[in-house]
This record gives C-alpha cells, structure tokens and sequence, in this order.
C-alpha cells in the first residue's frame, strides 16, 4: 500500500472522527468516504435500501467481485477529547471505531484497484457504505433488497485491541419495543379508574427477570424503559420499554423472544392495559468460513504489524492507568493464532446477515491498547489519534492482501461457497 493512500486514508478517518455522526444521518461522514473513493477511481451510486447515506462505490469488470462493507456511524454520548482521561464533548463520538473502519476498507479498495490495474487483472472491486450499524439495520435492509446478491465474497473487519482474524460467532440477535396503553385516573381520589401502563410495563420486568433462570447459557436478555409520562399523581396511560434478546444461535433467540413476548402479555392482561409489540429488527448468528479465514489469515502472517513509538506507548499506559483497563503493561502485542473452533462472542453486528448470503470474513486490528471495551470514552480517544490510525492501516494491508487471493485464485472461492452450503 502507497503513502498517498495511508495519508488519505489517515485524513479521512481524522474527517469523520471530528464530525460524529448518528446511525441514519452520517451524511458528512458517508460524502467523506465517497469522495475519498472517487478520487481513487471509483464510480458512486447512492441511495440503496431507502437509506440517503448508503452508497455502492465500484471499479472493473467481470468476476470474481469482491465486496468491503464500510461504516461509519457514531455512537450517542461518547465524544470525547484525543487526551488520556475521560474529557467527553458534546454530542456522539467514535467509541467504536467506526471512523476507522469506513476508511480501511475504502483505503484497502483503492490499492487493490491499483494492483489490478498493474496486473490487468479481470474483476471487480466494490465498496458499500452500510449505515446505521449501531442501531442494527443497516446491512439487513440492504441484505433484504438484495444489494449483496452477486458478491463473490464480502470483507470487512472491526477495530479492537488485538490483531486476528475474527473467527468469531457474532449474536444474533432480536430487538423489540414494548409498547403499554392503560387509563389515566387520578392517583388517589380515584385509583380504581385507573389502569397502569407503568405498572404493567414494570410486571413485565420482572416476569422476564423470573425468566433468566430458565434459558439457556449464553442467552442474554437486556432492557431499559424508554419513556412513561407525568408525575406520579396520575396513573400513567402510557410505557414503553426496549429490548435486545441474543443468543449465539437464531432458533434459540427467536424461541426466549417469544417467551419475553409472553411476559408482556402477561402483564398486560395482569393490569387490564393493553401491549403493542414492535420489532425493531433481528439478525442472525454470524456464519464463519474456515476457508475465508485461513486464507486471510496466511496474509496477516505476511504482514508486519504496527510498531509504536514512545509518545505512543505513554499514552497508552496512562489510558490504562485513567480508564482501569486490564492489561498488567502490556498495550500491544503480535498477531493472535487463527483458532481451531469458532469463538462465540456477547456481541453482535449487522454484518451477521450478510454472511448468510455470502461467504464473509472479518479481521480484528489493534486501534486501541489492550484491555480497552468498545462503547468507552477510551475508545473514542484513541481512535482519534494515531494508534488507531496504525491500526487501521494494518487492517486495509491485510484485507488488500486477502482480496488479491481471492481475485487470482478462483478455487478460494469455489471452496469458500462449497462450504458455506453445507
């Protein structure tokens, strides 16, 4: 990979951290990423799923396609100063890498194209720019319009503290909203008039949290309310509340969702209010490819991985220090050993459905020092800054270098699709 794309890949990683952007309205940061692949020769297409930040940019013809899926929303609630300690700014912020990961893949697009172009290699390079993954949806709509039908493979990775292949099972993963209606009373002179949404809403609860001990391990079950109205003199008409069920296998999500369904019903019935339930939106469990990740996995071996400087490992030691993260000293390491069996993770991404379609792989790189949690002021900090941007250099080389596989050795993905029909 040339300087010019390491340094225009820096400027716009560094474009979209200091204009955060929430799920649905990265309008900046999606131009940004889309120019920066202009620029590198791509023709643009927007607008794909009903999303206006969603864009297909594409070079060459013919097979095989490779396509990188691109992000590049915030998350609410997490800017934060580049500095060592938690100085957080107003409005959202880059806590899970999201400026990074847009513009590897970008960046790993454009040198790929160039190395074709020496080669004259048949193909055809594509990046999508997938909004709103943080809130779940972005992928799976475009899946759903069949925008990554025709992929011959799809690649990606995601900014973490350590280098590997991501030979992970993301969650899957069904979101809802639970919606309660009651009657308003006044709460003392006439409480019998009066029929609780709250109440139910918290019944609710507290069926489901009875309903822990009974499913199996792995599930997680969270929640939160997300709005219930006046003071406490009035019986409350109106609650909602938000949850995520997961589990490393859809059968199993769809099954406690159910079970969680039945709670709020419960409740509804228990109280005289009535629930309306509403799926926010569900995916699957990540189907992993051994032959993706041993393949890209070769390359990463080939790969120096980032070295840092002192200015580098100071801030890093003193993050640690400030945030409490775990790593007895140790910020950085080597590449981690592709695993022998898939790796289930508490986690989910919207990536998970497009795996489903096509044979997917992702790679994990070292934006953030050890022990540092996604979501957390210290992320954003350091994606930021130029450990993330080490990170995300080393990611779009071995991503290029996996790709180049893919483009000249067809029986790569002849096997990756024999196994992913299994």
């Amino acid at each position: 990979m040339t300087e010019d794309i390491e340094k225009k890949m820096t400027e716009t990683a560094d474009y979209i951290f200091r204009h955060p952007e929430l799920s649905e309205h990265e309008a900046e940061s999606s131009r940004a990423l889309a120019s920066f692949l202009e620029e590198g020769g791509f023709s643009l297409q927007w607008g794909l799923a009903g999303f206006e930040t969603a864009f297909l940019a594409q070079w060459g013809t013919g097979e095989p396609v490779i396509g990188f899926l691109a992000e590049y929303d915030a998350l609410p609630g997490l800017g934060q100063e580049v500095c060592s300690f938690c100085s957080p700014t107003d409005g959202p912020g880059h806590g899970c890498g999201h400026n990074l990961l847009g513009s590897a893949c970008a960046g790993a697009a454009i040198a790929l194209k160039r190395r074709m172009e020496a080669e004259n290699l048949k193909g055809t390079v594509r990046v999508y720019g997938c909004p709103a993954e943080e809130i779940v949806i972005g992928k799976i709509r475009m899946n759903e319009a069949g925008i990554f039908d025709g992929l011959s493979a799809a690649v990606t990775w995601h900014p973490f503290d350590r280098n590997r292949v991501s030979y992970d099972i993301w969650q899957s993963q069904d979101i809802k909203n639970y919606h309660f209606y009651g009657t308003s009373a006044h709460a003392s002179k006439h409480p019998e008039m009066g029929r609780s949404a709250l109440d139910a809403a918290e019944l609710m609860n507290v069926g489901v949290n009875y309903l822990r001990e009974h499913v199996a391990d792995g599930v997680r079950i969270h929640y939160t309310y997300t709005n219930t109205d006046g003071p406490a003199n009035i019986v409350p008409a109106y609650a909602a509340t938000n949850y995520f069920i997961r589990s490393s296998k859809w059968e199993r999500t769809q099954e406690v969702s159910e079970r969680v369904d039945n709670c709020a019903k419960g409740a509804a019935l228990m109280t005289g209010t009535r629930v309306e339930i509403e799926r926010v939106t569900c995916n699957k469990e990540m189907k992993v490819n051994r032959t993706l990740s041993e393949t890209f996995y070769e390359e990463m071996r080939k790969i120096p991985v980032p070295v840092y400087t002192d200015e580098e490992i100071r801030f890093a030691a003193a993050i640690s220090e400030e945030a409490g993260l775990d790593n007895g000293g140790e910020y950085f390491a080597g590449l981690e050993p592709l695993e022998d069996e898939p790796v289930p993770l508490s986690i989910g991404t919207d990536v998970s459905d497009v795996s489903h379609t096509v044979p997917t792989v992702m790679l994990s790189a070292a934006a953030m020092c050890k022990g540092t949690p996604l979501h957390h002021w210290a992320a954003t900090a350091q994606a930021g800054m130029s450990i993330g941007s080490k990170g995300m250099a080393y990611a779009a080389k071995c991503m290029e270098a996996g790709a180049y596989r893919l483009m000249t050795e067809p029986e790569i993905l002849k096997q990756a699709w024999k196994e992913m029909h299994r």
